[in-house]
């Protein structure tokens, strides 16, 4: 069984990897809300031995005194004789507050050594949670119907960052990419810095056509896609993919701004490739992503 600190790292990933896009990265630093010896034992603990103290000056102070020598040396002595005045304040602030304040609580728990191992816990959590998110895998938000149906306004993804780097891109695989300069002299350079996705449908050396209705040829051949939403209003080409480039296009091919447009896509301007829709629940899953 996991502990509950544990629990408080895999929340604190699963935070950060779920921020959309680095921009609205945040992590806040981690309070003290789980540890081996809950602080609200201690309170307790301290409160307790408080009222105790109390208890016993009542006691003391509600004797008879009409009793005999005997019975006041039977009798239990002043716990404070000469300290008095500060023992009742000291008493009256337990009695008011009934327990520590909040703040009283954290500087205990800083003044612990329990402080130091949480927070190298917490920090160790928050360090794997941006390794992952920067170099491994990120979340993406679909903002538009560029790739409809295939992508809805509002889904999830995750996109994998890793095997760019040693695997060559493939036809119909879904990318997410920084835009080329083409693109930002289209639409301007403040949303020329938006990331876009759009799906890979000709690799270097690939000819590529789109006619005859608006369907897709690449090297003379007519591709099957039952991912798009209908066939293209435009012809396009016939032209090469240079080296190091893809083309790529929209899967909503009428209602996307894409490489029919403004042309070829560096391979280093890609981020990563799309691999599943996590949210919304009801459309978890990898189908035509390739």
């Amino acid at each position: 069984m996991m502990s509950p600190k544990l629990w408080s790292v895999i929340a604190g990933c699963l935070l950060v990897m779920m921020c959309h896009t680095k921009e609205v990265l945040a992590f806040t630093r981690p309070l003290p809300l789980f540890r081996s010896t809950p602080m609200s034992s201690r309170r307790i603990n301290l409160v307790e031995k408080r009222r105790s103290t109390t208890t016993t000056t009542l006691v003391w102070m509600n004797k008879d005194d009409n009793k005999n020598d005997a019975d006041d040396d039977n009798s239990m002595a002043d716990p404070n004789p000469l300290g008095q005045n500060n023992y009742n304040n000291n008493n009256n602030n337990a009695a008011a507050g009934g327990e520590l304040s909040i703040l009283d609580d954290i500087k205990m728990w800083l003044r612990s050594g329990e402080a130091k191992e949480d927070f190298k816990t917490y920090t160790s959590g928050l360090v794997v949670a941006l390794i992952i998110r920067f170099f491994i895998v990120e979340p993406r938000y679909i903002p538009s119907l560029s790739m409809y149906p295939t992508f809805e306004v509002g889904d999830q993804l995750a996109v994998e960052k890793v095997t760019k780097k040693y695997k060559p891109y493939e036809r119909k695989q879904v990318v997410v990419f920084r835009p080329p300069e083409t693109f930002r002299e289209i639409v301007g350079e403040r949303k020329g810095r938006e990331a876009l996705i759009k799906r890979v449908v000709a690799v270097e050396g690939d000819e590529v056509e789109v006619k005859k209705g608006g369907k897709l040829y690449i090297n003379g051949q007519k591709q099957d896609e039952p991912f798009t939403a209908e066939n293209a209003a435009y012809e396009f080409g016939p032209v090469q993919v240079p080296r190091g480039s893809v083309l790529v296009l929209g899967d909503n091919r009428n209602h996307s701004l894409d490489g029919h447009i403004w042309g070829f896509l560096p391979t280093e301007n890609v981020i990563g490739r799309a691999v599943f829709i996590y949210w919304p629940p009801g459309r978890i899953g990898a189908n035509e992503l390739y």
